[in-house]
């Protein structure tokens, strides 16, 4: 497909009035709920709302960079009011006087603090569009991408019955191009899963792109026999069937599997990701920059880039906020950008912070333009849907 005109950011450029040496002077969190207009439903958990939180960097330039921390307790042990807590105590007053352009320190001085990952993603995040928007830049370019590539889009579709499964996918082929899909599975009977990506691969032929997401739903016997059900189906990808912790299960069921493994849940930091490549139980690495921030996810990055491996950029069900995030990291780097990534998930929310909608054309989304990760909150909207008033 050919990406739609002006998905492309670029780079403002920088005044000679504008500072090179800011600092942070506070650090806040502001906790959201936005419903969905439908839950979506996986094999961890489900989720009816964005119960999110809204991170922001201020500085004493009058500049403030913002983030958005969605919490996973079933995946992380984060709450959202755990979030608010870590970043109101320890993560901001870590940070005030430091400068935006020493990351490395701002991200030893939260790594003190153990745990906490969308919390700390968050809050580096935040700090990385604050000082793009200091100098001018995108966070594209500042990560060496330029002006960006164009991104396709994969959506996640969440537990249903076959036919509203087939019809949702049918929707985002019309409406927004997207021909990539992720195929939440991990029920028991494991039939049941398979009917629906079997539905799916009927209903579409090789036209479009199916990967499959147990969220650690499965054990390793179910997962196997489940892979060998779906041999013929064509599968990208198979992420996290069976549970993250069941080391020898993983490496054995990748050695016997035809279709390669997606790591995930098993590989949330660069120490798990290396594990999980050098002793063969994974074929690939999802990176979520809701989880490892911009400088975290550069890191996982570049140890799989050097190992050869492949990645897909994945999805916490970000809003725009954090979809945004996830689009300016993914289109700085050939790797990130070379498959579709899953930005498309916010579609599903009510409503949302921005003051301008994130859009999918012909199957990418149209990236934003202005400095930092480009988007600016709607006060007014920010002030009806938090919950700390």
């Amino acid at each position: 497909m050919t990406p739609p005109t002006g998905s492309l950011p670029t780079a403002s450029t920088a005044g000679s009035g504008l500072r090179t040496d800011v600092r942070v002077t506070r650090v806040d969190a502001v906790p959201f709920s936005i419903p969905y207009r439908k839950p979506l439903r996986f094999a961890s958990g489900e989720v009816h709302a964005a119960d999110h939180v809204l991170v922001r960097v201020h500085t004493d330039a009058g500049v403030v960079g913002i983030a958005e921390a969605p919490p996973r307790p079933f995946t992380y042990g984060e709450t959202q009011a755990s979030i608010v807590a870590v970043v109101d105590q320890l993560l901001g007053p870590a940070l005030v006087g430091r400068s935006l352009h020493d990351r490395n320190a701002l991200r030893a001085a939260m790594h003190r603090t153990v745990g906490n990952p969308t919390a700390k993603a968050a809050v580096d995040m935040a700090v990385w569009d604050a000082l793009g928007r200091c100098l001018g830049l995108t966070v594209t370019a500042m990560l060496g991408g330029g002006a960006g590539r164009p991104l396709r889009v994969c959506h996640m579709l969440g537990f249903d019955d076959p036919a509203v499964m087939v019809a949702e996918a049918g929707r985002m082929l019309a409406d927004h191009g997207v021909d990539t899909f992720k195929v939440k599975v991990g029920r028991r009977p494991l039939e049941l899963d398979v009917a629906v990506v079997r539905a799916l691969r009927a209903e579409f032929g090789p036209g479009i792109d199916l990967y499959v997401d147990g969220n650690r739903g499965w054990t390793a016997s179910e997962s196997l026999r489940a892979l060998r059900l779906m041999e013929d189906l064509d599968l990208s990808f198979a992420e996290e069937l069976c549970p993250a912790d069941d080391v020898l299960d993983r490496r054995r069921l990748v050695r016997r599997s035809t279709i390669p493994v997606l790591a995930d849940e098993s590989a949330t930091t660069p120490a798990e990701v290396t594990r999980e490549l050098l002793s063969g139980a994974a074929d690939a690495v999802s990176i979520k920059t809701a989880r490892t921030g911009f400088t975290v996810s550069r890191v996982v990055l570049d140890l799989c880039d050097g190992l050869g491996v492949e990645v897909v950029v994945g999805n916490q069900v970000d809003g725009q906020l954090g979809t945004s995030c996830s689009a300016a990291f993914a289109a700085a780097h050939p790797l990130t950008a070379a498959r579709a990534a899953e930005l498309s998930n916010f579609l599903d929310m009510s409503d949302d912070l921005l003051t301008e909608s994130l859009r999918i054309e012909q199957g990418h989304l149209v990236l934003p333009v202005g400095p930092g990760v480009g988007v600016v909150v709607d006060e007014e909207k920010l002030e009806h849907y938090r919950r700390d008033r």
